[in-house]
Protein backbone atom coordinates (compact mmCIF):
# COMPACT_ATOMS: atom_id res chain seq x y z
CA UNK A 1 0.00 0.00 0.00
CA UNK A 2 1.58 3.60 -0.70
CA UNK A 3 -0.01 7.35 -0.50
CA UNK A 4 -1.64 7.02 -3.93
CA UNK A 5 -3.33 3.90 -3.22
CA UNK A 6 -4.75 5.12 0.00
CA UNK A 7 -5.58 8.89 -1.77
CA UNK A 8 -7.79 6.80 -4.49
CA UNK A 9 -9.30 4.84 -2.12
CA UNK A 10 -10.94 8.22 0.42
CA UNK A 11 -11.44 9.88 -2.38
CA UNK A 12 -13.77 7.29 -4.40
CA UNK A 13 -16.83 5.53 -3.39
CA UNK A 14 -14.52 2.48 -1.67
CA UNK A 15 -16.49 1.09 1.53
CA UNK A 16 -13.55 0.18 3.67
CA UNK A 17 -9.73 -1.39 4.65
CA UNK A 18 -10.06 -3.91 6.76
CA UNK A 19 -8.02 -6.18 8.59
CA UNK A 20 -8.57 -10.23 9.93
CA UNK A 21 -5.52 -11.47 12.05
CA UNK A 22 -6.30 -15.35 13.62
CA UNK A 23 -3.81 -15.90 16.25
CA UNK A 24 -3.23 -18.17 18.58
CA UNK A 25 -1.90 -18.66 22.48
CA UNK A 26 2.14 -18.30 22.31
CA UNK A 27 2.00 -21.47 24.41
CA UNK A 28 0.75 -23.08 21.58
CA UNK A 29 -2.66 -24.72 20.17
CA UNK A 30 -5.30 -25.30 23.41
CA UNK A 31 -2.98 -23.54 25.84
CA UNK A 32 -5.56 -21.36 27.99
CA UNK A 33 -6.14 -18.01 27.43
CA UNK A 34 -7.40 -15.34 30.16
CA UNK A 35 -10.38 -13.31 28.84
CA UNK A 36 -10.62 -9.67 30.61
CA UNK A 37 -13.81 -10.08 33.84
CA UNK A 38 -16.71 -7.81 33.93
CA UNK A 39 -18.91 -6.44 36.97
CA UNK A 40 -19.97 -9.69 38.60
CA UNK A 41 -15.96 -11.27 37.44
CA UNK A 42 -17.94 -12.52 34.65
CA UNK A 43 -16.44 -12.84 30.77
CA UNK A 44 -18.14 -11.34 28.00
CA UNK A 45 -19.74 -14.28 26.63
CA UNK A 46 -21.74 -15.15 23.33
CA UNK A 47 -23.34 -17.39 20.33
CA UNK A 48 -21.75 -15.67 17.35
CA UNK A 49 -22.99 -16.77 13.44
CA UNK A 50 -19.88 -18.00 11.80
CA UNK A 51 -19.67 -19.77 8.73
CA UNK A 52 -23.54 -20.10 8.84
CA UNK A 53 -23.12 -22.29 12.36
CA UNK A 54 -23.00 -20.65 16.16
CA UNK A 55 -20.25 -20.96 17.69
CA UNK A 56 -19.72 -19.87 21.65
CA UNK A 57 -17.24 -17.11 21.77
CA UNK A 58 -15.61 -14.91 24.13
CA UNK A 59 -14.45 -10.92 24.27
CA UNK A 60 -10.63 -10.97 24.81
CA UNK A 61 -10.48 -7.01 23.78
CA UNK A 62 -12.99 -4.69 23.63
CA UNK A 63 -13.03 -1.88 21.24
CA UNK A 64 -12.51 0.44 23.38
CA UNK A 65 -9.37 -1.67 24.96
CA UNK A 66 -8.30 -1.81 21.43
CA UNK A 67 -8.65 1.67 21.32
CA UNK A 68 -6.55 2.41 23.82
CA UNK A 69 -3.77 -0.06 22.34
CA UNK A 70 -3.64 1.47 19.14
CA UNK A 71 -2.97 5.27 20.61
CA UNK A 72 -0.89 3.89 23.42
CA UNK A 73 1.15 2.67 20.09
CA UNK A 74 1.24 6.15 18.60
CA UNK A 75 2.56 7.65 22.07
CA UNK A 76 5.37 4.81 22.27
CA UNK A 77 6.18 5.65 18.83
CA UNK A 78 6.22 9.23 19.54
CA UNK A 79 8.12 9.27 23.00
CA UNK A 80 11.02 6.88 20.81
CA UNK A 81 10.65 9.41 17.36
CA UNK A 82 9.76 6.76 15.77
CA UNK A 83 6.65 9.07 14.68
CA UNK A 84 7.11 12.75 14.79
CA UNK A 85 4.91 15.82 14.51
CA UNK A 86 1.65 14.33 15.08
CA UNK A 87 -0.28 16.65 17.52
CA UNK A 88 -0.11 15.95 21.38
CA UNK A 89 -1.07 17.80 24.54
CA UNK A 90 0.61 16.61 28.06
CA UNK A 91 -0.62 17.44 31.38
CA UNK A 92 2.37 17.73 33.59
CA UNK A 93 1.86 16.47 36.81
CA UNK A 94 5.81 16.21 37.80
CA UNK A 95 7.03 18.32 40.64
CA UNK A 96 3.35 18.47 42.69
CA UNK A 97 4.77 16.27 46.25
CA UNK A 98 1.94 13.58 44.69
CA UNK A 99 2.48 10.46 47.15
CA UNK A 100 2.34 8.18 43.67
CA UNK A 101 4.33 10.38 40.41
CA UNK A 102 2.31 10.16 37.65
CA UNK A 103 4.46 11.99 35.65
CA UNK A 104 2.57 12.94 32.50
CA UNK A 105 -0.89 12.25 30.83
CA UNK A 106 -1.13 13.27 27.28
CA UNK A 107 -4.23 13.35 24.74
CA UNK A 108 -2.80 9.88 23.22
CA UNK A 109 -3.76 8.19 26.70
CA UNK A 110 -6.21 10.31 28.36
CA UNK A 111 -9.63 8.14 28.13
CA UNK A 112 -11.71 10.42 26.47
CA UNK A 113 -8.74 12.00 24.49
CA UNK A 114 -9.03 15.69 24.16
CA UNK A 115 -12.30 15.94 25.48
CA UNK A 116 -11.20 14.39 28.61
CA UNK A 117 -12.01 16.12 32.11
CA UNK A 118 -7.94 15.78 32.72
CA UNK A 119 -7.37 18.14 30.13
CA UNK A 120 -10.36 20.49 30.82
CA UNK A 121 -9.12 20.69 34.44
CA UNK A 122 -5.91 22.00 33.61
CA UNK A 123 -4.31 25.32 32.30
CA UNK A 124 -3.25 26.84 29.28
CA UNK A 125 -0.51 29.89 29.66
CA UNK A 126 -2.87 30.13 33.34
CA UNK A 127 -6.34 29.84 31.55
CA UNK A 128 -8.67 26.90 32.03
CA UNK A 129 -7.70 24.67 28.88
CA UNK A 130 -11.40 25.27 27.61
CA UNK A 131 -11.29 29.11 27.72
CA UNK A 132 -7.87 29.05 26.40
CA UNK A 133 -7.54 29.97 22.59
CA UNK A 134 -6.62 26.79 21.88
CA UNK A 135 -9.48 25.00 23.70
CA UNK A 136 -12.08 27.74 22.84
CA UNK A 137 -11.15 26.64 19.29
CA UNK A 138 -12.72 23.31 20.21
CA UNK A 139 -16.43 24.69 20.43
CA UNK A 140 -16.53 25.29 16.99
CA UNK A 141 -16.08 21.53 15.87
CA UNK A 142 -18.43 19.58 14.06
CA UNK A 143 -18.92 17.14 10.94
CA UNK A 144 -18.87 20.22 8.91
CA UNK A 145 -15.87 21.47 10.97
CA UNK A 146 -13.91 19.43 11.64
CA UNK A 147 -11.06 21.63 11.41
CA UNK A 148 -9.70 22.47 15.22
CA UNK A 149 -9.89 18.85 16.11
CA UNK A 150 -7.39 17.76 12.75
CA UNK A 151 -5.25 20.70 14.25
CA UNK A 152 -5.02 19.47 17.86
CA UNK A 153 -6.32 15.69 18.31
CA UNK A 154 -6.82 14.31 14.81
CA UNK A 155 -7.46 11.01 17.28
CA UNK A 156 -10.71 11.93 18.15
CA UNK A 157 -11.38 11.92 14.60
CA UNK A 158 -10.23 8.29 13.76
CA UNK A 159 -11.28 6.90 17.12
CA UNK A 160 -14.21 8.83 18.08
CA UNK A 161 -15.25 11.47 20.46
CA UNK A 162 -17.97 13.14 22.39
CA UNK A 163 -17.32 16.63 23.84
CA UNK A 164 -19.86 15.97 26.95
CA UNK A 165 -17.27 17.82 29.47
CA UNK A 166 -17.25 20.91 27.57
CA UNK A 167 -19.27 24.02 27.39
CA UNK A 168 -22.20 22.69 25.62
CA UNK A 169 -22.43 19.44 28.04
CA UNK A 170 -24.54 16.48 26.44
CA UNK A 171 -24.96 18.79 23.48
CA UNK A 172 -21.47 18.63 22.83
CA UNK A 173 -19.85 17.70 19.08
CA UNK A 174 -19.88 13.71 18.54
CA UNK A 175 -17.72 12.03 16.18
CA UNK A 176 -18.23 8.12 15.53
CA UNK A 177 -15.15 5.69 15.84
CA UNK A 178 -13.90 5.73 11.66
CA UNK A 179 -11.93 2.89 13.50
CA UNK A 180 -12.94 -0.34 14.82
CA UNK A 181 -11.07 -3.45 16.12
CA UNK A 182 -11.72 -6.44 18.41
CA UNK A 183 -10.63 -9.64 19.25
CA UNK A 184 -12.75 -12.51 20.19
CA UNK A 185 -11.61 -15.87 20.76
CA UNK A 186 -13.62 -18.83 18.84
CA UNK A 187 -15.15 -22.04 19.46
CA UNK A 188 -14.44 -21.16 23.25
CA UNK A 189 -14.21 -23.52 26.44
CA UNK A 190 -14.39 -21.88 30.00
CA UNK A 191 -12.10 -23.27 32.51
CA UNK A 192 -12.07 -23.41 36.28
CA UNK A 193 -10.35 -21.16 38.37
CA UNK A 194 -8.11 -22.67 41.37
CA UNK A 195 -6.54 -20.87 44.25
CA UNK A 196 -3.81 -22.52 46.59
CA UNK A 197 -0.85 -20.92 48.75
CA UNK A 198 1.90 -22.15 50.88
CA UNK A 199 2.30 -20.07 53.59
CA UNK A 200 6.63 -20.75 54.78
CA UNK A 201 5.47 -19.77 58.46
CA UNK A 202 3.20 -22.42 58.44
CA UNK A 203 0.41 -19.66 60.27
CA UNK A 204 -2.71 -21.37 61.08
CA UNK A 205 -6.54 -20.03 60.77
CA UNK A 206 -7.08 -20.58 64.41
CA UNK A 207 -4.33 -18.29 65.36
CA UNK A 208 -6.44 -15.04 65.75
CA UNK A 209 -8.35 -13.44 66.13
CA UNK A 210 -7.11 -10.43 64.26
CA UNK A 211 -7.91 -6.91 65.82
CA UNK A 212 -7.43 -3.40 64.63
CA UNK A 213 -4.37 -1.58 66.20
CA UNK A 214 -5.68 1.19 68.58
CA UNK A 215 -4.52 4.35 66.46
CA UNK A 216 -2.89 6.13 69.44
CA UNK A 217 -0.87 3.55 69.92
CA UNK A 218 0.91 3.14 66.46
CA UNK A 219 1.58 7.21 66.88
CA UNK A 220 3.18 6.21 70.13
CA UNK A 221 5.70 2.89 68.65
CA UNK A 222 6.12 3.36 65.19
CA UNK A 223 6.84 -0.14 65.40
CA UNK A 224 3.54 -1.88 65.77
CA UNK A 225 1.22 -2.83 62.69
CA UNK A 226 -1.91 -1.78 61.56
CA UNK A 227 -3.19 -5.44 63.09
CA UNK A 228 -2.31 -7.04 66.74
CA UNK A 229 -3.49 -10.63 68.12
CA UNK A 230 -3.59 -8.53 71.45
CA UNK A 231 -7.09 -7.28 72.90
CA UNK A 232 -4.95 -4.87 75.40
CA UNK A 233 -3.45 -2.80 71.91
CA UNK A 234 -7.02 -3.06 70.22
CA UNK A 235 -9.04 -0.54 69.20
CA UNK A 236 -12.72 -0.49 71.23
CA UNK A 237 -16.35 -0.08 70.03
CA UNK A 238 -18.17 2.35 71.93
CA UNK A 239 -19.07 -0.44 74.03
CA UNK A 240 -15.16 -1.23 75.01
CA UNK A 241 -15.58 -4.62 72.62
CA UNK A 242 -12.48 -4.82 70.64
CA UNK A 243 -12.45 -3.98 66.95
CA UNK A 244 -11.81 -7.57 64.54
CA UNK A 245 -10.02 -6.66 60.77
CA UNK A 246 -12.87 -8.23 58.87
CA UNK A 247 -14.59 -7.41 55.45
CA UNK A 248 -18.25 -7.63 54.07
CA UNK A 249 -19.53 -9.77 51.12
CA UNK A 250 -17.92 -6.98 48.72
CA UNK A 251 -14.28 -7.21 50.24
CA UNK A 252 -14.28 -4.04 51.56
CA UNK A 253 -12.69 -3.43 55.03
CA UNK A 254 -15.62 -2.91 57.46
CA UNK A 255 -15.01 -3.44 61.32
CA UNK A 256 -16.97 -6.11 62.96
CA UNK A 257 -17.08 -6.65 66.75
CA UNK A 258 -19.28 -9.85 66.83
CA UNK A 259 -16.90 -12.62 65.87
CA UNK A 260 -19.80 -15.25 66.91
CA UNK A 261 -21.81 -13.64 63.93
CA UNK A 262 -19.20 -13.41 61.55
CA UNK A 263 -16.87 -16.70 62.45
CA UNK A 264 -15.16 -16.84 59.48
CA UNK A 265 -13.96 -13.41 59.35
CA UNK A 266 -10.93 -11.90 61.33
CA UNK A 267 -8.50 -15.11 60.25
CA UNK A 268 -5.04 -14.46 59.56
CA UNK A 269 -5.64 -14.51 55.84
CA UNK A 270 -7.64 -11.14 56.28
CA UNK A 271 -4.17 -10.06 56.24
CA UNK A 272 -2.44 -12.33 53.69
CA UNK A 273 -0.88 -14.73 56.29
CA UNK A 274 -1.87 -18.81 56.38
CA UNK A 275 -2.48 -21.19 53.64
CA UNK A 276 -4.82 -20.80 51.27
CA UNK A 277 -6.27 -24.78 50.91
CA UNK A 278 -5.99 -26.26 47.18
CA UNK A 279 -9.61 -25.56 46.27
CA UNK A 280 -11.60 -24.50 42.80
CA UNK A 281 -12.85 -21.02 43.17
CA UNK A 282 -16.60 -20.20 43.51
CA UNK A 283 -18.77 -17.25 43.09
CA UNK A 284 -20.57 -15.61 46.13
CA UNK A 285 -24.10 -18.02 44.32
CA UNK A 286 -21.23 -21.19 44.61
CA UNK A 287 -21.35 -21.66 41.12
CA UNK A 288 -17.72 -22.14 39.59
CA UNK A 289 -16.07 -19.19 38.98
CA UNK A 290 -14.76 -18.53 35.49
CA UNK A 291 -10.44 -19.62 34.81
CA UNK A 292 -9.66 -18.89 31.26
CA UNK A 293 -10.53 -20.21 28.57
CA UNK A 294 -9.16 -22.68 25.50
CA UNK A 295 -10.18 -22.02 22.16
CA UNK A 296 -9.80 -23.09 18.03
CA UNK A 297 -8.17 -19.76 17.72
CA UNK A 298 -8.39 -15.86 18.20
CA UNK A 299 -9.14 -13.30 15.49
CA UNK A 300 -8.63 -9.80 15.36
CA UNK A 301 -11.12 -7.69 12.79
CA UNK A 302 -10.00 -4.42 12.27
CA UNK A 303 -12.04 -1.75 10.08
CA UNK A 304 -11.83 1.52 8.62
CA UNK A 305 -14.62 3.57 7.54
CA UNK A 306 -13.79 5.43 4.42
CA UNK A 307 -17.76 7.08 4.36
CA UNK A 308 -17.15 7.66 8.10
CA UNK A 309 -14.29 10.02 7.12
CA UNK A 310 -16.13 11.35 3.88
CA UNK A 311 -18.52 13.27 6.31
CA UNK A 312 -16.06 15.40 7.62
CA UNK A 313 -15.38 18.67 6.52
CA UNK A 314 -12.08 20.70 6.66
CA UNK A 315 -12.80 24.27 6.14
CA UNK A 316 -9.91 27.19 6.33
CA UNK A 317 -10.64 30.53 7.08
CA UNK A 318 -14.64 29.41 6.53
CA UNK A 319 -14.25 27.76 3.37
CA UNK A 320 -13.84 24.46 1.99
CA UNK A 321 -12.49 22.83 -0.98
CA UNK A 322 -13.17 19.16 -1.96
CA UNK A 323 -9.49 18.44 -2.83
CA UNK A 324 -8.49 20.11 0.93
CA UNK A 325 -11.35 17.73 2.58
CA UNK A 326 -9.59 14.64 0.43
CA UNK A 327 -6.32 15.67 1.54
CA UNK A 328 -7.18 15.85 5.56
CA UNK A 329 -9.31 11.94 5.03
CA UNK A 330 -5.99 10.61 3.80
CA UNK A 331 -4.52 12.05 6.65
CA UNK A 332 -6.81 10.73 9.17
CA UNK A 333 -6.74 7.12 6.93
CA UNK A 334 -2.97 7.33 7.24
CA UNK A 335 -3.14 7.80 10.99
CA UNK A 336 -5.16 4.96 11.29
CA UNK A 337 -3.56 2.55 9.84
CA UNK A 338 -0.27 3.75 11.42
CA UNK A 339 -1.60 3.14 15.01
CA UNK A 340 -3.21 -0.29 13.75
CA UNK A 341 0.74 -1.33 12.55
CA UNK A 342 2.10 -0.01 15.05
CA UNK A 343 0.37 -2.07 17.68
CA UNK A 344 0.19 -5.11 15.85
CA UNK A 345 4.31 -5.01 15.86
CA UNK A 346 4.10 -4.42 19.30
CA UNK A 347 2.59 -7.70 19.97
CA UNK A 348 -0.69 -9.01 21.52
CA UNK A 349 0.06 -9.54 24.87
CA UNK A 350 -3.56 -8.36 26.35
CA UNK A 351 -2.91 -9.61 30.14
CA UNK A 352 -1.59 -11.28 32.49
CA UNK A 353 -1.73 -14.51 30.75
CA UNK A 354 -3.29 -13.78 27.44
CA UNK A 355 -0.33 -13.77 25.16
CA UNK A 356 -1.49 -13.99 21.41
CA UNK A 357 0.47 -15.08 18.21
CA UNK A 358 -0.39 -14.35 14.85
CA UNK A 359 -0.47 -16.76 12.45
CA UNK A 360 0.53 -15.19 9.52
CA UNK A 361 1.17 -11.48 8.86
CA UNK A 362 -1.24 -8.65 8.43
CA UNK A 363 -2.79 -8.05 6.29
CA UNK A 364 -5.49 -5.30 4.60
CA UNK A 365 -8.41 -5.39 2.44
CA UNK A 366 -9.86 -3.17 0.17
CA UNK A 367 -13.75 -3.25 -0.37
CA UNK A 368 -13.80 -0.85 -3.21
CA UNK A 369 -16.36 -2.70 -5.98
CA UNK A 370 -19.19 -4.71 -4.89
CA UNK A 371 -19.08 -8.59 -6.36
CA UNK A 372 -15.57 -8.36 -7.02
CA UNK A 373 -12.81 -9.58 -4.71
CA UNK A 374 -11.25 -6.97 -3.02
CA UNK A 375 -7.82 -5.87 -3.31
CA UNK A 376 -5.04 -7.29 -0.65
CA UNK A 377 -2.41 -5.20 0.55
CA UNK A 378 0.98 -5.84 3.03
CA UNK A 379 1.93 -2.55 5.46
CA UNK A 380 4.86 -2.26 7.59
CA UNK A 381 4.88 0.64 10.60
CA UNK A 382 8.25 1.91 9.01
CA UNK A 383 5.82 2.21 5.79
CA UNK A 384 2.85 3.49 7.06
CA UNK A 385 4.49 6.11 8.96
CA UNK A 386 6.21 7.17 5.59
CA UNK A 387 2.51 7.26 3.55
CA UNK A 388 1.42 9.20 7.11
CA UNK A 389 3.73 12.02 6.42
CA UNK A 390 3.58 12.13 3.03
CA UNK A 391 0.49 12.97 3.50
CA UNK A 392 0.35 15.43 6.08
CA UNK A 393 2.96 17.09 3.50
CA UNK A 394 -0.01 17.32 0.99
CA UNK A 395 -2.52 18.76 3.28
CA UNK A 396 -0.25 21.47 4.11
CA UNK A 397 0.28 22.58 1.01
CA UNK A 398 -3.47 22.94 0.63
CA UNK A 399 -3.62 25.29 3.91
CA UNK A 400 -4.38 22.87 6.11
CA UNK A 401 -1.84 22.63 8.82
CA UNK A 402 -2.04 20.77 12.10
CA UNK A 403 -0.03 20.92 15.59
CA UNK A 404 3.39 19.76 15.38
CA UNK A 405 5.00 20.63 19.08
CA UNK A 406 3.41 18.73 21.96
CA UNK A 407 1.67 21.80 23.62
CA UNK A 408 2.17 21.87 27.55
CA UNK A 409 -0.46 22.08 29.79
CA UNK A 410 -0.68 22.28 33.95
CA UNK A 411 -3.37 20.39 36.53
CA UNK A 412 -5.28 23.36 38.07
CA UNK A 413 -5.43 23.74 41.71
CA UNK A 414 -8.42 22.40 42.03
CA UNK A 415 -7.22 19.20 40.32
CA UNK A 416 -4.28 18.78 42.11
CA UNK A 417 -6.36 19.19 45.71
CA UNK A 418 -8.63 16.45 44.38
CA UNK A 419 -5.93 13.93 43.62
CA UNK A 420 -4.02 14.60 46.70
CA UNK A 421 -6.95 14.07 48.99
CA UNK A 422 -7.67 10.76 46.20
CA UNK A 423 -4.16 9.58 47.04
CA UNK A 424 -4.14 10.28 50.70
CA UNK A 425 -7.12 7.88 50.94
CA UNK A 426 -5.90 5.48 48.60
CA UNK A 427 -2.94 5.04 51.45
CA UNK A 428 -5.12 4.52 53.94
CA UNK A 429 -7.22 1.91 52.43
CA UNK A 430 -5.58 -1.18 53.02
CA UNK A 431 -5.70 -3.71 50.24
CA UNK A 432 -8.16 -6.60 49.62
CA UNK A 433 -6.32 -9.34 51.48
CA UNK A 434 -6.26 -12.87 49.13
CA UNK A 435 -9.37 -14.74 49.99
CA UNK A 436 -9.47 -18.37 51.64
Amino acid sequence: MNYATLHKAVSGNAAAFRSRTKLQPAGGEGDKVFPPTYAGAVYAKEERQIEGKKVPCVLLDSVQAQANRLEEALQRAFDVGTLKNIPVLNVDFTGLGLLDEIGRVSSLEAPHRIADAILRDSLHNGQPFRKSELGKSLDQASLQNATPLYKLCPTALVFGLWDSTGPKGGLGAKFQRALVSEIIGVNAEIGVKTSSRIDPLAIFRDAGPIFRTNPELLEKDPSLAAWTTDVGQSLKDAAGRPIAFARNKDKKDVPITDLVKFPDQAKPSIINHGNVTPDVVRNEDKSIAGGGATLDYAEQTLVLSLPALRKLRFPVEGKTTPERDAAARTVLAALALTAATLAAESGFDLRSRCLLWPTDVMKWELLETPGQPPATFTLTAQDAIKMLEQAVAAAEKLGLVWQKEPVKLTPSPNLVALLKRSQDIAAKTPADATAE
